[in-house]
């Protein structure tokens, strides 16, 4: 995190509060840091270097697991977890979520992740003239919206984690019904939200409003033998729930969840909560293969619950408008879902803003959840080629 980020959300976020968090925050006097100063996290370090010698048993059991325990245990609001628990858990593994889009192949990450809406939008995308457009073009900006619209109507009503719901993921990538939900893409903006669609095998569920507060990382990395990483990862809120333990925050991940079972008129929610239950998460990496296999690109974003519109635009940019992943990752951000319209209209190209007016859609300020980060790395002959957000502190760096 840059010295100014961290001096702006110490100064002006809620979550800055608990005492875990200015403690962490301030000098050995007690005066708050202030950008330029140095901050030195042993504590951290010393589980890094455990992590690395003994892999998750270092975190999910002996000290730190009991330290964790104990934390969660102390008021205000107290939680039951225990080290029983902690050393119980087993991560689940399974393989990436793989869609062609046009020429290439674009793999993320399986539900209750944001890469089945992803994969939607760029399925419906693929069904309109975005490839032959730009970004100076207003209809290209009206699609991309109205691609988002449609897929967080889906999202929001019928993802949750699998082994929980029957989330009809099949049915949602059917070429049969992107085909019917692209139809709906036009020359002017929707007069009302779109609604969820009936894909096959798609139960009856409500809409949820899960809150989905922002607070997430992301990194790209292609080492010296070709290996690529895409991963996002998140505690919630900015610091988690503000309590820290041997120099980390314990994240509040429970916010991904529906704080409600069920709709007013009683429709299940398929992202509420229950033991055991992953939440739905925006997180949205993903790695871009060509047809034949090799590694094309790979991208990802912070943003909360606007992740999947981030990183929606630079595949977009990148892989039909032929940019560079800098350009990219500069682009405007547009956030489309149901209602909520959030965009930057001082940086789209003159023009672009009446004009997309002039079809319905208003470009106001602001963001849904935080702002983008989003970076990548694209293979290009002779080497690769990376790019950085620059609304935020990310890098690009070669060896």
């Amino acid at each position: 995190m840059s010295p100014r980020l961290a001096a702006f959300i110490v100064s002006r976020a809620p979550q800055t509060k608990p005492p875990d968090v200015v403690r962490y925050f301030s000098n050995p006097d007690g005066r708050r840091m202030k950008a330029g100063d140095r901050l030195v996290n042993h504590l951290y370090a010393a589980v890094l270097r455990r992590l690395a010698a003994e892999g998750p048993k270092a975190l999910l059991a002996g000290s730190v697991a009991e330290a964790i325990a104990e934390r969660l245990h102390e008021s205000p609001l107290p939680g039951s977890m225990s080290t029983a628990d902690l050393a119980a858990y087993r991560p689940r593994e399974g393989a990436a979520l793989c869609r062609p889009y046009r020429i290439y192949l674009v793999c993320t990450d399986q539900a209750p992740s944001g890469g089945p809406a992803i994969l939607e939008a760029l399925g419906l995308l693929e069904r309109t003239d975005i490839a032959s457009r730009g970004p100076a073009d207003p209809q290209a900006w009206l699609e991309i919206a109205e691609a988002e619209q449609l897929m967080c109507a889906d999202r929001d009503t019928y993802e949750g984690d699998p082994a929980f719901v029957s989330f009809p993921l099949k049915g949602l990538l059917d070429p049969a019904y992107l085909a019917e939900r692209a139809r709906l893409i036009g020359a002017t903006a929707f007069a009302q939200p779109p609604a969820p669609g009936r894909p096959p095998g798609a139960p009856a569920m409500g809409a949820d409003a899960t809150a989905e507060p922002g607070g997430t990382s992301h990194f790209v990395i292609v080492d010296a033998d070709g290996d690529v990483v895409s991963m996002t990862t998140t505690v919630e809120s900015i610091f988690g729930d503000g309590r820290m333990v041997d120099g980390f925050f314990l994240n509040n991940q429970l916010t991904d969840f529906s704080f409600s079972p069920a709709t007013p008129t009683g429709a299940p929610i398929a992202n509420a909560v229950a033991p055991g239950k992953r939440p739905r998460s925006s997180m949205s990496p993903v790695i871009v293969l060509t047809r034949d296999g090799r590694f094309y690109a790979a991208m990802g974003s912070p943003g909360g619950n606007a992740i999947p519109s981030y990183v929606l635009k630079s595949l977009v940019a990148v892989l039909n408008w032929r940019m560079s992943m800098q350009d990219a990752a500069s682009l405007p951000n547009l956030v489309a879902r149901g209602a909520m319209i959030a965009s930057e209209p001082a940086r789209f190209a003159p023009g672009v803003v009446d004009a997309l007016t002039a079809k319905g859609l208003t470009l106001k300020g602001g963001y849904a959840g935080e702002g983008s980060g989003v970076h990548g790395i694209v293979r290009r002959d002779g080497g690769y080629e990376g790019g950085a957000d620059p609304r935020r502190e990310g890098v690009a760096i070669g060896f």
